[in-house]
């Protein structure tokens, strides 16, 4: 999850000392505990609802996959829906439907998550319901039939019937040309077509056990009674030997890369990406928190650098923005990315989007940026602690990319301490041409079709 999704929001610099203030008042810390089969249990209370969010986390995506059956993590996701030994196929979502609350999941490229939100009084319900199925799913072939066309026709209407999912499609596999990043979460066509039950069930044997789970639990509970349903619910599942992960570090990039994706579309599209340290040791980096406000400074409000000049300064472009991966397994990757006003070009927003990154190159950002940006991610961060969903996402998506979250504090802290030398040293750094992918949309005619509906069965979360 990248850092500045998380973190930013806008709000004045004026208010960013008392949301601190608050922010170090009102964040509960929280409590841990690791079962005898290696599972781990993060548990966090809040009181200001009679509400609890559950969520699971495996340490499996699509970067645990291989060529052939690309796409699996994501259809063993959909498959853990479809019964258990003790569930009929979609009792599940019926039994926590009827009890109040909301499910669903979803897969990335590092983790998959299954969650539920009830009343903190039906915690024990969805614990058990998620014991059952990491160890007793039952993979039936009819069921796995219907639900690969699902998913299937889900990547139709995601990723080919929109062109700029196919921008980005072929930008990470053209950007990345060894480590499994490069593939999409959803699955290339072929190996969905060719896929089959046992591909799925031998993914579901290999990582789903509880060493290779995280539990955290996020509302009006205690601790120690989280911990004893835990116990009570999977602590008899077994642990298993997981498979080795083996490093799958992406060569150096000795020059600029270049694709065209041709597909109907109203307005070009261009992305451009750049290969940047994630955030590894969140006490002793400094290079992602200046990654993240640049991110910040370039595209955190109305006032930022790339809306202010290419939109409407010089009106070349309908819309910018900027990126970064900072929160990943694997490596990260800054984006910027454009849509061109009618009748300018691509090669119009690429000329502007590179000229306002020479600019910070050279001159460097003003102390009024930087603190402008440094007040967005304070005040981010208070509001989406509101969120019991918030703090556990934020919470499970930290410690699947092997960051603790006891340093959430820590993070901001040092956001805040970002120097607007070291904004512009990373520029510096990791903005070369050598380094450079760029993806281009050339649109071509628009087909006369009525919009296409979402498949039927795909869940939000998917």
């Amino acid at each position: 999850m990248p850092m500045s999704k998380v973190l930013m929001r806008a709000a004045g610099f004026a208010v960013a000392a008392a949301l601190l203030a608050l922010s170090q008042t009102s964040h509960a810390s929280t409590a841990e505990s690791r079962l005898a089969n290696g599972m781990r249990v993060v548990v966090k209370t809040d009181r200001r609802a009679p509400v609890v969010v559950a969520m699971v986390w495996y340490q499996v995506g699509s970067v645990d996959e291989v060529n052939g059956v690309t796409g699996v993590a994501h259809v063993l996701e959909h498959m853990m829906f479809k019964g258990t030994k003790t569930t009929k196929p979609g009792e599940f979502s019926r039994i926590v439907s009827a009890a109040g609350g909301r499910e669903n999941a979803f897969t990335t490229r590092d983790t998959t998550s299954y969650f539920e939100t009830l009343q903190s009084s039906q915690l024990e319900l969805a614990l058990k319901l998620e014991a059952d199925r990491m160890n007793n799913l039952e993979l039936l072939p009819e069921e796995f039939a219907k639900e690969i066309k699902v998913v299937m026709e889900e990547r139709r209407w995601r990723t080919e019937d929109r062109p700029r999912s196919l921008v980005f499609e072929a930008l990470m596999a053209t950007a990345l040309t060894a480590h499994p990043y490069r593939r999409p979460v959803i699955g290339w066509m072929s190996d969905l077509k060719n896929m089959t039950a046992d591909d799925a069930v031998d993914f579901y044997r290999r990582w789903y056990a509880p060493n290779n789970a995280l539990l955290v639990v996020v509302g009006d509970v205690e601790p120690t009674e989280v911990f004893a349903l835990a116990e009570k619910h999977f602590g008899p599942i077994p642990a298993r030997t997981l498979p080795v992960r083996k490093p799958q570090n992406e060569p150096v990039q000795r020059g600029e890369r270049r694709v065209t994706i041709k597909a109907p579309a109203e307005l070009p599209y261009v992305v451009m990406a750049f290969p940047v340290p994630p955030l590894r040791d969140a006490e002793r980096d400094w290079e992602p928190y200046a990654l993240d406000m640049l991110t910040a400074v370039l595209d955190g409000n109305e006032a930022a650098r790339l809306n202010r000049t290419l939109v409407r300064g010089e009106r070349v472009a309908n819309s910018v923005g900027a990126g970064y991966d900072g929160i990943s397994r694997g490596p990260g990757l800054f984006y910027l990315i454009a849509i061109p006003t009618r009748g300018r070009s691509a090669a119009d927003v690429e000329t502007g989007l590179r000229r306002e990154m020479a600019k910070i190159i050279e001159e460097g950002v003003t102390d009024e940026e930087l603190n402008r940006a440094k007040a967005q991610a304070v005040a981010a961060q208070v509001y989406q602690r509101d969120s019991m969903f918030f703090q556990a996402q934020q919470i499970g998506s930290l410690e699947m990319a092997g960051i603790p979250h006891t340093t959430i504090d820590v993070q901001l802290e040092k956001l805040r301490a970002v120097t607007p030398d070291q904004v512009r040293d990373v520029a510096r750094k990791y903005f070369r041409d050598e380094a450079l992918t760029i993806v281009e949309l050339d649109p071509q005619p628009l087909p006369a079709r009525r919009p296409v509906a979402p498949p039927e069965g795909m869940r939000h979360g998917r």
